[in-house]
């Protein structure tokens, strides 16, 4: 390759990053990433406190840009995530693809039929394969991730976690181009949605108890855990002032802490309903009491 095609290649990169696109190297004539790996990390540079990848190495900077392209005739990353883009890459059928595949494009075009709308004009890019890249700018206050046939067949998304091949790219011989110059649209409403995670249904409240004791003061703290929870309402205070003395002997005769107690119990009660402050003075009370009046431990 020529000094001018590296030079094309700078100017491509320069260009990308006057968009406020952060971009990065990747192999000559290849889509791989041009940056070392953890494991042969000379933990200097960008990586003198730790090693950077190559999301957190991607940059706007002119000159560290300068300084990177004119080491060899590097293609364009973009990191699509740092650089508030959302990224829909429309491919097309693979050889091997049974006859009767939609490519990527007519997928996405379905998909915006059926919400009575045009696919709008946005900056595009055709790449190597004959497929399309469209930019869009990523909402605020979501962090989107990657998809892959999520939104459909042969349409992927690039988001955080991700990268796209940047315009005046060369691989296998092709060209990525800009066929659409037009400024970046909003991510239209529907794809947002489309593309949010699915909300996880809500959790039944879980309490840990850490094992610090005897298997016999673990048994019965876990136990009485599970009796102050199931306590019905009116007889969660007193449920809870049972369940402590219980423990209290366990306490008194050093097999499991009394903080270990409290907090378990403490958050038993409060997950009941009883109010934080009544907890407290509820075990200690209790927890006083038993341990006062704990009989020596019988030994045979």
């Amino acid at each position: 390759m020529t000094h001018e095609a590296r030079s094309a290649l700078l100017s491509a990169a320069l260009d990308a990053a006057a968009r406020g696109w952060t971009v990065f190297p990747l192999r000559p004539g290849s889509k791989p990433p041009a940056l070392h790996g953890e494991a042969s990390c000379p933990g200097s540079g960008d990586c003198t406190t730790r090693h950077r990848k190559w999301e957190q190495r991607a940059t706007t900077d002119p000159d560290r840009i300068r300084r990177a392209w004119s080491a060899d005739r590097f293609n364009i990353g973009i990191a699509t995530g740092p650089s508030g883009l959302i990224v829909v890459d429309l491919d097309l059928p693979k050889p091997n693809s049974n006859a009767d595949t939609p490519s990527g494009v007519t997928t996405f075009k379905a998909l915006y039929e059926r919400t009575g709308q045009a696919v709008p004009s946005t900056y595009r890019v055709r790449t190597a394969s004959g497929g399309y890249h469209l930019y869009f700018t990523a909402p605020t206050g979501i962090r989107l991730a990657n998809s892959a046939g999520k939104l459909g067949p042969l349409v992927d998304t690039r988001a955080w976690g991700g990268y796209v091949v940047g315009a005046g790219s060369i691989v296998h011989g092709g060209t990525y181009d800009i066929v659409d110059p037009a400024p970046v649209a909003p991510l239209p409403e529907w794809l947002l949605n489309a593309l949010k995670p699915a909300a996880r249904p809500a959790q039944p409240l879980r309490l840990a108890i850490p094992r610090h004791g005897s298997r016999a003061a673990d048994a019965v703290l876990t136990r009485e855990t599970a009796a102050i929870k199931a306590a019905e309402e009116g007889r969660r205070e007193a449920q809870l002032f049972q369940s402590a003395r219980s423990l209290g002997r366990f306490v008194a005769w050093g097999d499991i802490p009394r903080h270990v107690v409290e907090e378990a119990f403490q958050s038993a009660g409060e997950s009941t309903g009883l109010p934080a402050s009544q907890c407290r003075s509820t075990l200690r009370s209790a927890l006083n009491w038993s341990i006062r009046t704990c009989r020596p431990r019988q030994t045979t």
